[in-house]
């Protein structure tokens, strides 16, 4: 007998996004969507779908945000999706294989195909870009961490997965990098409370690392034009990261 699967996602403002999304998914047992506050039609075109809808605006970060949403599921798999993500038909195969085989003490990890500006790419550090995403529910959950949370899972055989996640990880270039820099500020921010610190030299070595690693040591250049944006656009995010965490550490950001 095939277990059940409980297909989980937090959402803000995703209107134009979850009607694919959640199409993609339509085949689960359960789909739970945590909304942190939209001001859009969000909420109302999940539930149309027959999606079961809760609503958390005490935003705390994406680790508990997720943890909140996972605590409404009832399956006994959870697949962890953002609304900017596909399920494509060998990556459903491949689910449901393990569904009716889960392998003991394993969490399963799914390779992203990630979109920017026009283009999948297939180099650049931005696939396979694996992540893990399919585990179950009473055993695992994901980390506290506020941005670039994952499942806290040490213990666990991590397994792989045929078949992709399609991800619109850029679409818009505004938008993305306006998320890009709410990213690079909660980052700073955590790390600024952990007590971590850093120099105008460590702001510009690790500026330069991340171009360079992206470009030359993930094969940027073979994504074409993107690729050398990327490269840029990588290099970019983490020197805000590091800038706002030299401004934190002096109080001269008014976030400290």
């Amino acid at each position: 007998m095939s277990l059940r699967l409980s297909v989980v996602m937090i959402a803000k403002n995703a209107a134009d996004l979850l009607p694919d999304c959640l199409a993609s998914v339509a085949w689960a047992d359960e789909i739970v969507l945590l909304d942190s506050g939209s001001e859009d039609a969000t909420p109302d075109v999940a539930r149309a779908a027959g999606v079961k809808v809760y609503t958390n605006t005490d935003w705390q970060g994406y680790g508990l945000q997720r943890q909140r949403a996972q605590s409404y599921a009832t399956g006994d798999y959870v697949l962890m999706i953002d609304t900017d993500e596909r399920i494509t038909p060998e990556l459903r195969q491949s689910i449901q294989n393990v569904l009716n085989a889960p392998a003991p003490g394993a969490v399963y990890s799914i390779a992203r195909r990630n979109y920017f500006l026009g283009r999948f790419m297939r180099h650049s550090g931005w696939y396979p870009d694996r992540v893990t995403r399919l585990y179950a529910r009473t055993e695992y959950q994901y980390n506290d961490n506020r941005v670039h949370e994952s499942l806290a899972c040490d213990n666990a055989q991590v397994i792989a997965l045929n078949g992709d996640l399609l991800h619109l990880t850029c679409r818009d270039f505004a938008s993305f990098q306006q998320k890009q820099l709410n990213y690079a500020t909660a980052w700073a921010q955590e790390r600024h409370q952990r007590g971590k610190k850093t120099s105008l030299t460590g702001i510009f070595a690790h500026t330069l690392g991340a171009f360079l690693k992206t470009l030359l040591l993930r094969g940027g250049m073979l994504d074409g034009k993107q690729g050398w944006l990327l490269a840029v656009v990588n290099a970019q995010y983490t020197f805000n990261k590091y800038t706002e965490l030299w401004a934190l550490n002096r109080g001269y950001s008014e976030k400290a």
